[in-house]
């Protein structure tokens, strides 16, 4: 490649191939366009390209729009259980594989409205329930960092899109840690923000569901989280030391390697300054409160269970025959423990949490653990907990464990998610933390 060059003035005026276009940072992107130095589609341009090339191994995309315009220069990828006009809507299931959808969901016309090109929908696990990025309609996503390897789940296709330089940024959904599982597992940043801070048009009656932003930098999330969230970033406020609670193991137990990751994580915190102190973490009666609930959403879509994958199937089967007292009691419980394990200290003791994202590595593709199953609870430990808290979390990426990325989670408090975002990029500035490029990519 290399035939289209740009200067920006930035990088110490040094020409870039179109090959280094696709890693641009959100806020040079604007800059450069709104000087007329950029092209918009510029961009776009190489993002394409990079899909072209790298997509054929990935699978991070289901579609792609060829004729994408962008008129900020910024280019966004979105997750198919998001609405996007004109596009296909599948959800990942064979009920909806002819599915288009005819008008956006509401971050997807934000973005458009800020001048953003929607190159095309990302991959997803069948109804979003799994923790990998498999389903019976596409290929499987693979991880940029290694083929074989999942790239996590459920927002997969999206966080392989944006580690894998095809997209500027990316929408996802979160409701049992499918943006931050798969910003872990791809060594990207994924926010997962108070529920409803991003408008969904879709109900989701237990209140989980949180749509969110994926990118390679916490300026990159903090941007779209602002344009999908119709917000603007308050002012950071100077520096000070904060209180940070920390929760490392559990009774699950969690992998030496995700664990000293945090570790790691904290000790960085405390050298600038802050105070570090570890918490107890009860992530079982969440897991098996969500066991039930997530039973009963799958149950609740509206197609047909006989076109659903065997496994989704079973459950949702299962799902339709619990009653609103099974309901009830798991909803209370799995929350109750989620206030007692997140809530409670963030309202009495500290400014923030951190604990890894994940409780276990990247694991091959058909090695992912089965959804609600045992294992899957270890996996998801850290991220559950806080999704029924209904506080915003943020996954960022802590460097590389035998060359797979490993990432740790910052929690704040409930509606504040631009005080948690500054203290998170405190932590990516540090030694050892922010997103690496995957090797082999340029090939």
């Amino acid at each position: 490649m290399g035939g289209w060059y740009v200067c920006i003035n930035e990088l110490d005026s040094v020409a870039l191939r179109t090959e280094e276009l696709a890693w641009l940072p959100t806020s040079q992107i604007l800059a450069r366009t709104g000087a007329r130095e950029l092209d918009p589609q510029a961009v776009v341009r190489a993002h394409l390209d990079a899909i072209d090339r790298l997509d054929p191994r990935i699978h991070a995309y289901v579609y792609v729009d060829r004729n994408a315009r962008s008129a900020s220069g910024v280019d966004v990828a979105v997750k198919d259980s998001q609405p996007v006009a004109g596009m296909p809507w599948t959800y990942a299931t064979p009920s909806w594989k002819d599915r288009i959808a005819t008008e956006d969901a509401v971050p997807v016309a934000r973005a458009r409205r800020a001048g953003m090109a929607v190159l095309g929908k990302t991959n997803l696990p069948e109804l979003a329930a799994a923790i990998g990025t498999t389903n019976t309609l596409f290929p499987a996503t693979n991880n940029p960092w290694r083929e074989g390897i999942t790239p996590g789940g459920s927002s997969g296709g999206s966080a392989a899109a944006v580690a894998a330089g095809m997209a500027t940024v990316a929408l996802g959904e979160d409701m049992g840690g499918s943006v931050r599982i798969p910003a872990s597992c791809c060594g990207v940043v994924g926010l997962r923000p108070t529920p409803d801070r991003i408008p969904c048009e879709m109900v989701d009656a237990a209140g989980l569901s949180s749509r969110g932003a994926l990118g390679r930098s916490v300026a990159d999330v903090r941007y779209l989280f602002s344009v999908a969230s119709a917000t603007e970033p308050h002012a950071s406020p100077p520096r000070r030391a904060r209180r940070i609670g920390m929760a490392v193991d559990s009774s699950l137990g969690a992998n030496a390697a995700c664990q000293a990751a945090c570790r790691r994580a904290a000790d960085a915190l405390r050298s600038a300054g802050h105070v570090v102190e570890e918490i107890s973490w009860d992530p079982e009666p969440v897991a098996a409160g969500y066991a039930v609930v997530r039973r009963a959403s799958m149950a609740s879509f509206p197609a047909d269970l006989s076109t659903f994958g065997p496994g989704i199937r079973q459950l949702a089967e299962q799902g339709k025959s619990l009653t609103a007292m099974d309901y009830f009691h798991a909803f209370d419980s799995a929350t109750s423990a989620a206030n007692r394990a997140v809530n409670a200290p963030l309202h009495t003791a500290y400014d923030f949490l951190i604990t890894p994202t994940l409780g276990m590595l990247p694991m091959a593709i058909e090695r992912v653990p089965p959804f609600l199953g045992d294992e899957w609870r270890r996996y998801v430990q850290f991220v559950l907990p806080v999704s029924f808290a209904k506080v915003p979390a943020v996954s960022v990426p802590a460097g590389l464990h035998e060359g797979l990325p490993v990432g740790v989670q910052l929690v704040g408090q409930l509606g504040e998610e631009y005080a948690l975002l500054d203290f998170a990029e405190e932590l990516e500035a540090m030694t050892g933390f922010g997103f690496q490029r995957p090797p082999g990519l340029d090939n």
